[in-house]
């Protein structure tokens, strides 16, 4: 440990910088999380087909997961920001409590009995690692000094991408190793069985190495730390009060015409849930003004939509980019697996030798483009960002992502595709460290956790859109060719690399 003890504090308001052995424990614990994530993004079409599930099924099964982390996040960030266990610490409490639940999900997902018990496990094994995730993006924030925010979100994109690769080669591995291949009847192959439980004692080793080697500073290390910006801190839940309503009422109004355009034009009926959030959103924030100007604007609703509607200029800047880099990686989640199966393997069966062999691919191509991104953390970004600028370099990778998807149209022999990852992991690795190291050093300390948690509303939103959306639009124009969501994967990456251009001179 390189922490200083209490009564060693510097007298000046600065925070000790960090060697590598600091920067190694503070996010060594994401590796873990990340592995989960891993096997979850890379094998989950695969365990819902296997079950019985049809490829245009696959994205209400997955609406799941955004949905959690739209709801945990800013939820565990605002706890975060205002919790303090004595020397177990801040955010370290959630780390363990995430990753306990999330290894258990893992334990029992290739139990699944059916499509049901896949789906609620699904839902919990997300819940559990948005819990986890969301407090290690504020971690690297409360532990580092602003002019190491940079190398620290860097290390910690290296070791997802690092936990990225292992999790998504488990399956490839194991069956190379012998290990059962094809599915049973109605079944999950031993290789997936055998990785979930794996990756479940990989993600809790990697999560108490973290919460054990590290000690957070206290609540008055902070304010010591924090400068004149936590005078700031209550001034958007007080703006609050002076709000209209009206705004609420017109997202009401939204999800009704929503639902009312389901009904009307026959579109997939999880398109109801856009309509029930954005309904739900809208009561919000009459219920927060409410409570705001009866004098609780220290609750946690009217804390979370206070924060929301005040957060910084460039977070806003910042959040079309994001929503349109992450719709382009949950189409990547979703149909990359039958895409391969059915372009570049010839069978669209899950329970065909050739389906299964594509599923193990799919997690070598998703290894590549996790560990050509922990490379570019760490070789490729520091040095362009300090060239070019951070805003620069984003929109310079979000565009190698974008050629990278268009990749899986041009191109058939399985191999080749290996070549696409490494323009998607290259934007992948810029989606992870550049946005963060943009918003770090500009956020109040105080309420890092909950303005973390609230960026990630913006990494949701795109995922809802395409579980919901995206098999009502490809139903209709594009039906039993999936093949085309990487060309809507690669033209949202374009768009999102226009809005990085614009992001302004700061970043």
């Amino acid at each position: 440990m390189e922490m200083p003890v209490q009564g060693d504090m510097p007298a000046v308001n600065e925070k000790p910088r960090l060697g590598f052995a600091g920067l190694w424990n503070i996010s060594f614990g994401f590796f873990g999380i990340q592995i989960g994530f891993a096997l979850q993004n890379a094998n989950m079409s695969r365990v819902f087909q296997s079950l019985g599930s049809s490829i245009d099924d696959l994205p209400a099964l997955w609406v799941a997961a955004p949905l959690t982390g739209l709801l945990v996040q800013p939820i565990v960030g605002h706890m975060s920001d205002r919790t303090w266990l004595g020397r177990f610490g801040r955010r370290r409490p959630y780390f363990l409590a995430g990753a306990i639940l999330a290894t258990i999900a893992l334990l029992l997902m290739p139990e699944s009995g059916g499509l049901l018990m896949a789906a609620m496990l699904l839902w919990m094994l997300d819940a559990s690692l948005n819990i986890s995730m969301e407090p290690f993006r504020a971690f690297v924030g409360d532990m580092l000094r602003k002019d190491q925010h940079t190398a620290g979100y860097a290390v910690q994109t290296a070791f997802i991408g690092a936990g990225a690769v292992v999790g998504s080669l488990f399956p490839y591995v194991l069956d190379h190793i012998g290990v059962s291949n094809i599915a049973p009847d109605g079944g999950i192959p031993d290789t997936v069985r055998f990785s979930f439980w794996a990756g479940g004692a990989a993600l809790l080793a990697a999560v108490l190495w973290t919460v054990l080697s590290t000690r957070e500073y206290s609540p008055e290390e902070q304010i010591a730390f924090a400068e004149a910006q936590e005078t700031e801190s209550a001034a958007s839940s007080a703006a609050l009060a002076t709000r209209s309503p009206f705004g609420g009422l017109v997202w009401i109004a939204a999800g009704a015409l929503v639902a009312l355009a389901v009904r009307a034009w026959g579109l997939e009926k999880e398109v109801y849930l856009l309509a029930a959030l954005l309904a739900a959103y809208g009561a919000a924030i009459i219920l927060a003004i409410r409570l705001a100007r009866a004098g609780r604007s220290a609750s946690m609703l009217a804390g979370i939509v206070g924060d929301f509607s005040g957060m910084p200029p460039i977070m806003k800047r910042l959040a079309l980019v994001q929503f349109f880099s992450w719709s382009a990686l949950f189409i990547m989640w979703i149909n990359t697996t039958p895409v391969v199966a059915q372009y570049h393997f010839g069978s669209a069966d899950p329970a065909s030798a050739a389906y299964q062999e594509a599923g193990n691919w799919v997690g070598v191509l998703f290894s590549v483009y996790n560990g050509v991104a922990a490379l570019a953390a760490l070789l490729i970004l520091p040095a362009l960002a300090s060239r070019i600028g951070k805003a620069r370099t984003h929109a310079l990778c979000l565009t190698a992502g974008a050629a990278g998807f268009a990749g899986f149209m041009l191109l058939r022999d399985p191999d080749t595709l290996v070549l696409c990852e490494i323009g998607i992991g290259i934007a992948w690795a810029s989606i992870l460290a550049m946005p963060y190291a943009i918003l770090a050093s500009s956020l109040p300390q105080a309420k890092l956790g909950i303005f973390m948690g609230l960026f990630n509303v913006f990494v949701v939103l795109p995922q809802l859109l395409v579980a919901t959306v995206m098999g009502s639009i490809m139903k209709a124009f594009f039906p039993g060719e999936p093949i085309w969501t990487m060309a809507f994967a690669a033209a949202t990456l374009l768009i999102a690399a226009a809005g990085a251009l614009r992001i302004g001179q700061e970043a």
